[in-house]
């Protein structure tokens, strides 16, 4: 067997060095930080065997392909960039496919100005993958790109093994980690669209006809034709099951768009978490409210959005939303499926760009963090970059981070350096209650003084006998629901 790689060790590099655990797994320096984490345990729960394929011989068995991701080897193609960007996607590539359960044994990169439009690699690189392949003992190959469904058939045809792409690979970990209702729901959407324009390359059984009879017996005349072929009859339906599927995430938004309006109706102010998956996004909201959810060295670990509500520093109340990581080349597909998701992004007051101070390509996570932000309209929330794991990161990148970002500043969610300078650059960039009033408010009514203590700024309270003497500084609205106790 021919030596990995070196862009490919230690977990593909892509992800940082784990501290020490204890006996359950747990990471021994993360339990005081990252609370109970009871979503760490259910899912460590379960563990993939080796060997056992998920294989259906029949697609209409289930909605979607099934993967088996065991032995891979990745393959790309170079064509624009440097060699180190060449080898960094090719280290992602390779943590997607560990976090998806396989093991990577090898990986080729080549360099061309196109793919080559029917095997991908070129066909006398695609003779050389099939024999890479044979030497290491592979079941799979995982090419990093959106292949064509002909340029997937024609590589299987040479390789002999199953090829997937990048998006099938991502697609595969949505579904590994999708835990909600609407996740799942999204997650399978996704899959769905996916698969339909590639129904033809699963298989030449999918050409079979049913007669007209097969929908049940006494049809009667006139109807004994040839009825669909199988591609047709699964085409329809997975369009059957989409436009389903579409239905159910537009009531859950619904009531996502409700307990939303409902925050606006209170005049809470909202915070985003947003950046590339496994910049820290997850341990950064633990640090700020204490909300205990599942942190993971590893890729999408965050699939279902988590709010929690967080103080300012001067009590002011806020929300803390967490979102979805990106990545590179985040299938389309995806975007589409948790578009309702990601408008908890557009919404907010105020955009938390984290980002992995320790990756060797900080500048091009943020590029690709904007531009699913431009697919989403949430271009024009105002944007804060948050460095993170400035403990394991070179202060050079950091510097260089801090000069060239208009609006940035540097933390480490670990260690806790610089979360009170974060917590204070968001006291002072959230919306800020900007008219003072004087009022006395009766002591039934409790529930506009709780308001003000709630969102606006209490400069000072007094409890007299017709009720509370309060100066404070408060929004537009609530200045009007008081201005019938102004002295």
């Amino acid at each position: 067997m021919t030596s990995r790689p070196a862009f490919l060790r230690g977990r593909a590099e892509a992800l940082a060095d784990e501290p020490a655990a204890d006996a359950d797994g747990f990471l021994l320096d993360d339990l005081d930080r990252d609370g109970d984490q009871l979503d760490r345990e259910e899912r460590a729960a379960l563990r993939r065997i080796g060997g056992l394929s998920t294989e259906l011989e029949d697609v209409t068995e289930v909605e979607y392909r099934q993967l088996r991701l065991e032995r891979v080897v990745l393959a790309a193609v170079w064509c624009e960039g440097t060699a180190d960007d060449a080898e960094n996607s090719m280290r992602e590539l390779a943590a997607l496919a560990e976090t998806a359960g396989s093991e990577v044994l090898a990986g080729v990169i080549q360099r061309r100005s196109n793919p080559d439009p029917a095997t991908y690699l070129g066909k006398g690189k695609a003779a050389e993958l099939r024999d890479l392949v044979i030497a290491e003992g592979a079941d799979t190959v995982v090419c990093d790109s959106e292949l064509a469904p002909s340029q997937r058939r024609a590589l299987e045809d040479v390789v002999k093994v199953k090829v997937i792409d990048r998006t099938a690979l991502i697609l595969d970990i949505f579904a590994q980690h999708a835990k909600s209702k609407e996740g799942k729901a999204q997650v399978e959407l996704a899959q769905l669209q996916y698969l339909l324009p590639r129904l033809r390359g699963w298989g030449e059984s999918m050409s079979r006809q049913a007669g007209g009879q097969v929908g049940g017996a006494g049809q009667g005349m006139g109807s004994r034709g040839p009825g669909e072929t199988k591609i047709e009859l699964d085409r329809r339906r997975i369009n059957t099951r989409i436009a389903k599927l579409r239905r159910e995430i537009k009531e859950m938004k619904t009531v996502r768009d409700t307990k939303r309006g409902s925050r606006h109706a209170n005049r809470i102010p909202s915070v985003a978490i947003a950046g590339y998956t496994n910049a820290g996004k997850s341990s950064l909201l633990n640090r700020l409210t204490g909300a205990g959810v599942l942190v993971e060295n590893s890729l999408f670990a965050t699939l279902d959005p988590t709010v929690r509500r967080a103080e300012t520093p001067d009590g002011r109340e806020y929300t803390l939303a967490d979102t979805v990581g990106f990545v590179r080349q985040l299938p389309t597909q995806l975007v589409e499926a948790f578009r309702s998701t990601l408008e908890e992004v557009g919404d907010a007051d105020l955009l938390l760009h984290v980002v992995d101070g320790s990756h060797p390509d900080p500048e091009g996570q943020i590029s690709a963090v904007r531009a699913v932000l431009a697919d989403v309209d949430a271009t024009d929330v105002k944007e804060v970059i948050v460095v993170n794991k400035t403990d394991a990161a070179d202060p050079e990148v950091i510097d260089r981070l801090l000069r060239n970002e208009r609006h940035a500043i540097a933390v480490s969610a670990r260690t806790g350096e610089g979360m009170d300078a974060l917590r204070e650059l968001i006291a002072v960039e959230l919306p800020q209650p900007d008219i003072t009033v004087e009022v006395l408010v009766p002591y039934a009514r409790g529930d506009l003084v709780s308001r003000v203590h709630e969102s606006g700024e209490i400069l000072s309270s007094e409890h007299v006998a017709e009720g509370t003497r309060i100066s404070a500084r408060v929004g537009a609205d609530l200045a009007g629901e008081l201005a019938a106790y102004v002295l």
